[in-house]
């Protein structure tokens, strides 16, 4: 800190004259370190002269006025750039969206390359060979930065339950898929490896200490600590008007109120992290990035991995069959009138006027497939690891932002309330050269795409047809996938009934649901599926066990098979008991936890057949 003498020198000096614009702050520099007194006149410089107007006589809340610096100096350091860059942009930015100019000006869309898998044919089994060949020199980074408050849950969304009949939760399921393409990509090299795969975890204030805790509690669900590291995102400073002016804290005049950022953050941390030039060294060749709560997404990972090898793509993006002006962004290939070319994300809200207006007058349209040309981005990106970086040595992982004020009125001069800068990490190939190899990888949307992100009441106000994204729709999701995958494999497994929850109209399949290490692949289930094997609607089958046979399998109850490794387990003749059945709960329900009651059903467990084979060797459940 500046003792009274040096500040005393300072003022007789007149060396604090570009304070004088601001005399309760230049009442208060003796205060302040010399870091702060220039992070001040940054301030001022910036037009911020407001966050000091109300600061009273040294003496009144000093530290208060000292912790306002503290906050300054973490915001301004994460940014890349700083708070001089951050307000820059914001200007530019806002300005722009009073002028209501249009980012796609000067843009033409067209289709962009890419391939469209077909479950389980040969094609599809030889690129999950291809991606499972891969996994060992990939790392997978997780954004995990929400809460479930907007699914009416209040912990973190990585800790609810993926599906009820296990009760296991997201981010376990994620862990354990992660184990399994380590290990079985490992058993694809000659030698073997012992390479372990990253796993980068992006979490916010929010999350973090939750995150961890979680991950602590239950030992890192098998995986092992040194694998996993949190990469924590700050929030950004809120705007208050047009002309970029820092919004104080309503209930704190000594804060600077913030918002979070946006997922697109989870590039600059990772570069500054300094754990990409680290798994570089360690010659790892691709980064895979997902979202918290989509319960199918690893059916897909090991095929679309495939992809980007094959294919040799240095932007990977997941995507999904889109009906025309479906609610989700549609991949889209953009050319400027002077000949930069992107593959990006583009809003469905967007992309219909942007067909318009560029030639095509039907806008955004479905082809003779029944579904648009423009696939649905589901944010799950894979990107290969050498021109990652060094893209991320130009921009420092800075991201294309967009703002997105509610304003007062038609005017446009103030705000309803603060806004800020957004950005998010599937528009990272904005700033790359047209060199680079972007393309997707279109998979069904019932094995890849089921995220939970609405709360019952939301959700129950979707029109007929579209995606509920809700943890109703998302758990029987998950029966559905791995049910048709079954079937796939040649299992005969019933129709599924119509049942409502929370007021969402579901299939309800027979409630099928396995460990990653029983099939993380379509190869590994077909394999372990043997003669007629049936299972009914009302039917439930859980297999945790690495080697658990069906073979000649007639299901109809309730059926949990456990087993250690290295224990073959076949499992053949014909189950019959009461089983589970499925019990409403009204979402408003306060007797049910909070996970239950954002689902609508819960699981009345009447009767089952348990097995636990704890030994190796062979065994047989034969009924």
């Amino acid at each position: 800190m500046a003792s009274g003498a040096d500040a005393a020198a300072l003022v007789t000096s007149g060396a604090d004259e570009w304070a004088a614009a601001c005399p309760p702050l230049r009442r208060n520099l003796q205060l302040l370190a010399p870091d702060e007194v220039e992070l001040a006149k940054m301030l001022l410089n910036e037009g911020q002269i407001h966050l000091f107007e109300h600061w009273p006589e040294p003496g009144i809340d000093d530290d208060k006025k000292r912790g306002f610096f503290d906050q300054v100096r973490r915001l301004n350091s994460s940014y890349p750039g700083g708070l001089v860059s951050y307000i820059k942009n914001a200007k530019k930015l806002l300005a722009d969206s009073k002028a209501g100019k249009n980012p796609y000006d000067g843009f033409t869309p067209s289709v962009p390359s890419g391939e469209i898998l077909n479950f389980g044919d040969d094609n599809f089994v030889s690129l999950e060979a291809a991606g499972i060949k891969e996994a060992h020199n990939a790392a997978f980074v997780l954004v995990a930065g929400g809460l479930g408050e907007r699914l009416g849950y209040k912990g973190i969304k990585v800790a609810l339950p993926r599906e009820t009949t296990t009760g296991k939760c997201f981010i376990q399921h994620y862990i354990e898929s992660i184990l399994v393409l380590q290990e079985a990509s490992c058993k694809t090299v000659d030698d073997g490896c012992q390479k372990k795969i990253p796993f980068v975890i992006m979490t916010s204030d929010d999350t973090n200490a939750l995150t961890i805790k979680l991950l602590e509690s239950n030992s890192y669900f098998g995986m092992e600590p040194s694998q996993v590291k949190l990469l924590k995102q700050e929030k950004v400073a809120c705007l208050a008007d047009n002309d970029a002016r820092l919004a104080l804290d309503p209930s704190d005049k000594y804060k600077i109120q913030t918002k979070p950022h946006g997922h697109g953050d989870v590039h600059s941390l990772l570069y500054s992290s300094g754990l990409l030039e680290q798994w570089k060294s360690e010659g790892r060749k691709w980064v895979l990035f997902f979202q918290d709560t989509n319960g199918l997404l690893f059916n897909a990972i090991p095929s679309a991995l495939g992809v980007s090898a094959t294919k040799g793509y240095n932007v990977n993006s997941l995507a999904v069959p889109r009906k025309a002006k479906e609610a989700i962004g549609g991949i889209t290939k953009l050319t400027h009138v002077d000949g930069r070319t992107m593959v990006i994300n583009v809003e469905y809200n967007q992309l219909d006027p942007l067909l318009r207006a560029t030639g095509y007058p039907d806008g955004d349209t479905n082809s003779e497939t029944g579904y648009s040309p423009y696939p649905g981005n589901i944010n799950q990106l894979i990107l290969e690891l050498g021109p990652y970086i060094e893209e991320l040595k130009k921009t420092h992982g800075a991201i294309s932002e967009f703002v997105n004020p509610k304003y007062t009125d038609s005017t446009k001069t103030s705000f309803k309330s603060s806004t800020r800068l957004e950005c998010m990490m599937q528009d990272y190939p904005k700033t790359l050269p047209p060199s680079t190899k972007v393309g997707f990888t279109v998979m069904d949307t019932w094995l890849a795409y089921a995220p939970v992100k609405n709360n019952p009441e939301d959700a129950a106000k979707v029109p007929k047809g579209n995606p509920y994204h809700s943890a109703t729709s998302g758990e029987m999701a998950i029966y559905r996938a791995n049910s048709l995958i079954l079937r796939k494999a040649g299992a005969q497994i019933a129709d599924p009934v119509v049942d409502t929850f929370n007021g969402q109209e579901v299939e309800v399949w027979p409630r099928v649901t396995w460990s990653p290490r029983w099939g993380l692949t379509f190869q590994s289930v077909k394999e372990k599926v043997h003669g007629s094997c049936s299972v009914s609607q009302r039917s439930a089958l859980v297999i945790d066990g690495r080697s658990v046979f069906l073979d000649g399998l007639s299901l109809d109850g309730t059926l949990i098979v456990n087993a250690v490794d290295g224990a073959e387990v076949k499992v053949t003749g014909h189950v019959e008991n009461k089983g589970w059945t499925i019990r409403h709960v009204d979402y408003k329900d306060t007797s049910e936890k909070e996970e239950v009651r954002i689902r609508g059903f819960k699981f009345n467990k009447s009767e089952q057949l348990e097995v636990n084979y704890t030994e190796p060797g062979k065994h047989s459940l034969s009924a």
